[in-house]
């Protein structure tokens, strides 16, 4: 008998729809430092009743002393009598804390004004804020603001609002300090949003490495936005921008330029133009350049447009004269510029730090640290910048270094996070190691077998290092840069979160299709598991080779594991797993993509993977498998369904990069490869569209009319070749939703609708579970501009 699923089930599965930060306390200790020393200050989570709390701690590790970083009731009364309002001392309405060197006095915001309060007086007043717009980027002191405005690129005195423009010649689709606007472009023309220029500040705040960005003889396309947000305009509006695709002649080119805050004026470096990526080298979340520490030298690492190649270009600043001191290719592509992709805790990271440090790093002696694969693994080497010669390799063997967080030339230790290199462990995980840098001394920071977010401390002295696992709640402690433990700073609190049902996630190991290689993923169980019955399986899945899908820290977000959560309460087990074909484990790992993006990243891992599954957990009902996911997890879902037609019985893609050849030319380019009259084949074995005809089980293709990174042509494009097919299939087109579809409660319902209906063989509870925001005209604009991978 088929077991229906009630109202209930979808009013909890709602529940689990959302993040759930408020349901766990203490999940990462971000440390603030004070200047330049080791101490800090962070904000911790208590229980105020039934809601979440928080007070503020300063730490100082040379003491191994915690306290309070102010008197919280002192200036609750403060604020009560400032605000005419009652105020908690552990929920004060306070933001954006900042505590200097000299912490009697303390700044923050509260009700859109900034204010100090002085704890000696026991006195708030107001005070002028002088800091960045957001639109703007800030120098290393704090005085200055860069932004582009009329496609050229200004700076603003913080405290006197002097402005200096130091471009003179932008113009549209030739402007300074712009990204590729391909895939934000229309967005940002909807929303109004202005993002920060791509720049580079040195570190004595007087120059500036940025772009100039050539788009103007690449093609245009077309969003064309149906249902204007003004209601009473009946006609759709067009939007246009430039965007370039793969076997382009044309793509857009970028010129590098050297800013002079004092002169005024900027030089352009005496480099050729190259294929410009997106986020760019110069890109505030993308850490692929450097200033030397007297800032009369900057380095970039350029990608070719084949990405066969990258070179480390190093720039006299005062006069633009250019070199390559470093360069690594590859016969199928260089990865090496995008592994910040892999740190799980990237973005918060970047909301700690004001800038991230590129995985290279030129030396007071003029050597260099390079990031390189060519021995198959990720590794670092010193190399002489004059010469070019590799002096010595600092690491090696078969494992991974990931992240270079520091180099400390006084003491000479080389301070970088890697994986794989613990035999026992998942092989993702990363571990923070220091080593000479005569090569010597390697050891082990962090010896907990989770995956570890490590922030070191300016004066190299100590290190706050939060740890966990999907099945392991996080724990922070503060250690010191030879490893040892100086005190626990938070352990996680999870406890409210297990009492609401979460479904805490299993790890796995599989073998691949090649039945040698280990596969690492998760499953979520359904919620309320009976171990007498079976139960179907949603396989949550994305085929992009840039990133990893599975999570391997605790995770507070929804989407990290495509919504499983909501899913287990409507009685689906669903799993993540990473195939052959994603990175971080090996160049052989990685280049079974290389000219095959039609297996969709280890799509045949995965269909290997479900017998094997089945053994272990024997509640699946591998018979009944479903597979989403969004973007390039869009193109995975469709062509699961249409490869795999007897292995998978429904499907739900949204946002779908269906052919490559309709995507940004960068994407295809580096992973499928160029298209070559020698090789007229080179595309043949990837779009989505030529498989319609395999159709055998239900399909629902959705996707956003706005969408300015995946255009709603390739879905509509797919949908025409079904048509064509005479096969059946659902079609969703949401007015005013970009390329976020996932995150849209109308989809999320639908989606939970299709897998009912196709995998429980039931209908789902008519209940306007999702109530539609300004009768369905709301917008969900967000800006890619912050995004650090695409598809």
């Amino acid at each position: 008998m088929k077991q229906a699923v009630t109202a209930e089930q979808y009013a909890k599965a709602k529940e689990w729809s959302q993040d759930w930060h408020d349901d766990v306390d203490n999940a990462q200790v971000a440390p603030h430092w004070i200047g330049p020393s080791s101490t800090f200050w962070y904000q911790r989570d208590i229980r105020v009743g039934a809601q979440k709390g928080s007070e503020y701690v300063i730490v100082d590790p040379v003491s191994n002393s915690a306290e309070p970083a102010f008197d919280h009731a002192r200036l609750a009364t403060a604020l009560r009598a400032l605000l005419q309002e009652e105020v908690d001392p552990h929920q004060l309405p306070i933001d954006k804390l900042t505590i200097n060197d000299h912490p009697s006095i303390i700044y923050f915001v509260a009700k859109e004004k900034y204010w100090a309060y002085d704890q000696t007086q026991n006195e708030c007043y107001e005070v002028e804020p002088a800091q960045a717009k957001p639109n703007e980027l800030l120098s290393p002191d704090g005085q200055w603001a860069a932004y582009v405005e009329n496609y050229n690129l200004y700076v603003r005195h913080l405290k006197t609002e002097e402005v200096r423009q130091l471009t003179y010649d932008g113009e549209q689709y030739y402007g300074y300090g712009s990204e590729e606007s391909a895939m934000n472009e229309t967005s940002q023309q909807i929303s109004g949003d202005v993002p920060p220029p791509s720049v580079l500040w040195s570190p004595d705040s007087k120059k500036l490495i940025t772009l100039r960005l050539d788009e103007k003889n690449v093609k245009e396309l077309h969003v064309v936005q149906n249902v204007p947000l003004d209601h009473k305009e009946v006609r759709p509006t067009l939007y246009t921008s430039r965007y370039a695709m793969v076997g382009d002649k044309h793509v857009p080119m970028m010129e590098v330029y050297i800013a002079n805050i004092d002169h005024q004026q900027s030089i352009r470096v005496e480099a050729e133009p190259i294929a410009a990526t997106s986020p760019s080298a110069f890109h505030p979340i993308t850490p692929l350049a450097g200033w030397s520490e007297d800032s009369q030298q900057v380095y970039y690492k350029q990608v070719a447009r084949d990405f066969k190649s990258a070179q480390l270009i190093l720039v006299q600043a005062d006069t633009g004269e250019a070199r390559v001191i470093a360069e690594e290719t590859n016969e199928t592509f260089i990865f090496t510029h995008l592994y910040h992709n892999g740190n799980i805790s990237y973005y918060s990271y970047f909301n700690i730090m004001t800038s991230l440090k590129p995985n290279f790093q030129l030396l007071q002696d003029n050597s260099l640290i390079w990031l390189s694969e060519r021995d198959g693994y990720g590794h670092l080497y010193v190399i002489d910048s004059c010469t070019g010669q590799t002096l010595r390799a600092l690491t090696a063997g078969n494992w991974n270094v990931r992240r270079l967080i520091a180099i400390d030339e006084e003491q000479g230790w080389v301070y970088f996070t890697a994986s794989g290199r613990e035999t026992g462990r998942d092989p993702y995980y990363q571990h923070l190691y220091r080593v000479q840098l005569d090569g010597s001394c390697l050891s082990l920071l962090t010896p907990e077998d989770a995956n570890h977010n490590v922030i070191l401390s300016p004066d190299f002295a100590y290190f706050v290092n939060t740890h966990s696992r999907v099945d392991s709640p996080p724990t922070s402690v503060l250690r010191s840069v030879n490893g040892d433990c100086i005190r626990e700073l938070e352990r996680a609190n999870i406890q409210p979160l297990l009492e609401r049902g979460y479904q805490l996630p299993e790890r796995f190991t599989v073998k691949a299709a090649d039945g040698i290689t280990d596969l690492y993923g998760i499953i979520i169980k359904p919620a309320h598991l009976d171990l007498a019955q079976t139960y179907p399986v949603i396989d949550h899945y994305y085929a992009g080779p840039q990133v990893i899908q599975t999570p391997k820290s605790f995770t507070l977000k929804a989407l990290n594991t495509g919504g499983a959560q909501a899913l287990a309460q409507l009685g689906f087990a669903t799993i993540l797993m990473d195939g052959k074909g994603t990175p971080f484990r090996s160049r052989e790992f990685i280049d079974v993509v290389a000219g095959n993006m039609g297996d969709g990243s280890g799509l045949e891992d995965h269909v290997a993977s479900l017998p094997q599954l089945a053994q272990m957990y024997p509640f699946l009902d591998i018979e009944r498998v479903g597979i989403w996911g969004s973007s390039g997890g869009g193109y995975g879902a469709a062509r699961a369904i249409l490869k795999y037609p007897d292995t998978y019985t429904a499907a739900v893609a949204s946002a779908g990069n269906h052919d490559q050849l309709m995507y940004i030319n960068m994407w295809g380019e580096h992973y499928q490869g160029m298209l070559d009259p020698q090789y007229p084949d080179r595309y043949a074995n990837q779009a989505n569209a030529d498989l319609a005809a395999h159709l055998k089980g239900k399909l629902l293709l959705a996707h956003g009319d706005i969408d300015d990174n995946v255009h709603i042509g390739q879905t509509l494009r797919l949908a025409a070749a079904l048509i064509k097919a005479d096969k059946d299939f659902d079609l969703l087109i949401m007015p005013n939703v970009e390329h976020n579809v996932p995150a849209e409660a109308y989809f999320i319902r639908r989606k939970w609708d299709f897998f009912i209906r196709h995998l429980l063989g039931v209908e789902p509870p008519k209940l306007p579970i999702h109530a539609p925001d300004n009768e369905g005209q709301s917008a969900s604009i967000e800006s890619n501009s912050m995004k650090a991978s695409i598809s």
